[in-house]
């Protein structure tokens, strides 16, 4: 059995005690022991501040996005490893494993092209000089520039890949070094994924260092300079808000948590039309797609009251023919989820549900699948793809107060007007995407500017972008990744507005020409 290491100030480190095994969660095979029992995580945090820092810092966005770019060639060649462990740890099929891998290596492409775009500067000039009085002589001007700390990166166990390289594609950019607690279960493809990128030679000395296994004393060595960006539960979101060092030092946190993300389709929409076929499609993709362990992925369904027996037979129908099984073979469409505890937390959250007040099961339930491709006795985290359907969306509150991270969803009438679609959905308390399929541009605005305040992002589909809209789970780095409330409050990406989580803004004030020719080493932002 193989024991992971972590990698920490230049080194790899092996625990002897303490160890969490890793499983195929479709054999529940261990593959792999973790372990950070006994590291010296204060060492680790004051080698990357001293070492990593200044070296970053010196590089111009230019040579960091070379950086980045060379990163993204040496995932892209390892693809084919990195593919095979998503589907033996993670239960991924292969086209699962590929959004996670890929999206790493895409990421980091992206914020490569947009490094390039920044040239020779160091920071980031943010507007315009401010004239502070009648005469030129005093002026201020906003810049941005690198915090003096680490970025502590806690990743959830879905992402393995894209989870650390949408983090650390813009602290790296933005001139500051990474540490990297990946979720356990899956550390798997993380730890394979660190030694791809340690091995280009690219990154400086303390850079990139890993963690893996328990974090141990982690975030009691954090100061003000330091960042921490979690992905996870809200539960475990909380605890490290409030954790006493964070509190008493003012570490900057970033949080992306539970989202009960809603997709509302329109009243104007007929069956049969191509938008009602997407609306239908982006749904069972997400219900699917990593067993629905995705933090985007569609958990409330809100159709006009007169579509909701057409919508639930065209779902249920869709559910119900999904392949389940094992994801190493080809006709297999949905793996397991990920481990025992999530397969307990999927059903124990589905039963949770359904003592709602007028909750049914469509399709699917708690129980294991009768029938399971490639799948011997009765091993291995399985979940049917559930749709639920609540006559009364209003009564049902569990279903906007507790997320279930699998392939369960729940469908849920409205009265078909703009006003009520978007009070249903604030029911949820914030979520980082809601979708709305629709052509009519009056009832589109009106669901968009009520749903805005309560999310990071609005996917908007209709007849014009049918053909090439990609769906709601989608996130590019081009866009802003996060939301408000419940689902965490935090941004990550959003092109040159990923960096400025690991920069801090500061008002430069004094002689006119002085600050000039200061703002004039750094860049601004497009």
């Amino acid at each position: 059995m193989e024991t992971l290491r972590s990698y920490l100030s230049g080194s790899w480190y092996e625990a002897s005690s303490g160890f969490e095994e890793l499983v195929n969660p479709t054999t529940e095979e261990i593959l792999a022991r973790a372990s950070a029992e006994g590291a010296d995580l204060a060492h680790a945090l004051h080698f990357a501040r001293n070492r990593s820092g200044p070296a970053l810092r010196a590089m111009t966005f230019a040579q960091r996005a070379e950086m980045l770019k060379g990163l993204a060639k040496a995932i892209h060649a390892s693809r084919e490893e990195l593919l095979d462990l998503g589907v033996r740890n993670g239960g991924n099929t292969r086209s699962d494993a590929k959004f996670d891998v890929d999206g790493a290596s895409s990421t980091l492409a992206a914020y490569a092209d947009l490094g390039a775009s920044l040239g020779d500067g160091r920071f980031l000039v943010d507007g315009d000089p401010i004239p502070m009085g009648r005469s030129s002589r005093l002026a201020g001007q906003h810049v941005l520039v690198p915090r003096r700390g680490v970025a502590v990166l806690i990743n959830a166990f879905n992402f393995p890949a894209w989870g650390l390289a949408e983090k650390a594609a813009c602290a790296w950019l933005a001139g500051v070094p990474v540490l990297v607690k990946p979720a356990t279960p899956t550390a798997l493809l993380t730890v394979r994924l660190v030694e791809k990128l340690l091995a280009t030679n690219l990154l400086p000395e303390g850079a990139l260092q890993l963690l893996v296994g328990a974090p141990g004393d982690l975030l009691c060595h954090l100061g003000p300079q330091d960042v921490v960006s979690f992905t996870g539960s809200s539960r475990t979101g909380t605890l490290i808000r409030t954790h006493p060092q964070l509190a008493a030092r003012s570490v900057r946190v970033n949080v992306e948590a539970d989202s009960l993300n809603a997709s509302i389709l329109g009243p104007d929409v007929e069956p049969g039309s191509e938008v009602y076929a997407a609306f239908l499609a982006d749904i069972v993709r997400d219900v699917t797609q990593k067993a629905g362990q995705k933090c985007t992925a569609i958990r409330r369904i809100f159709v006009p009251i007169e579509r909701l027996d057409s919508v639930r037979e065209e779902l249920v129908e869709r559910l119900a023919a999904i392949r389940v099984g094992d994801p190493c073979r080809d006709t297999v469409q949905m793996g397991p989820v990920a481990t025992a505890a999530q397969l307990r937390s999927v059903r124990e959250g589905i039963r949770t549900l359904l003592a709602s007040e007028r909750v049914e099961i469509a399709t699917g339930g708690p129980d294991r699948p009768s029938v399971l491709e490639g799948v011997e006795g009765d091993r291995g985290f399985f979940v049917a793809p559930t749709l639920l359907v609540a006559r009364d969306a209003v009564a049902a509150r569990p279903v906007h107060e507790h997320e279930v991270f699998g392939p369960c969803t729940t469908l849920m009438p409205y009265d078909g007007t703009a006003q009520q679609a978007a009070s249903l959905v604030a029911l949820g308390e914030g979520g980082l995407v809601a979708s709305i399929a629709t052509n009519d541009r009056d009832f589109a605005r009106d669901l968009i500017l009520e749903l805005a305040p309560f999310h990071g992002r609005v996917y908007l589909n209709s007849e014009k972008s049918v053909g090439v809209a990609p769906g709601p789970g989608t996130v590019f780095p081009q866009l802003l990744h996060g939301g408000p409330g419940r689902a965490g409050g935090g941004e990550e990406l959003g092109g040159l507005r990923g960096l400025t989580g690991y920069m801090q803004r500061v008002a430069l004030q004094g002689f006119g020409p002085l600050i000039d020719a200061i703002a004039a080493g750094g860049k601004r932002g497009g």
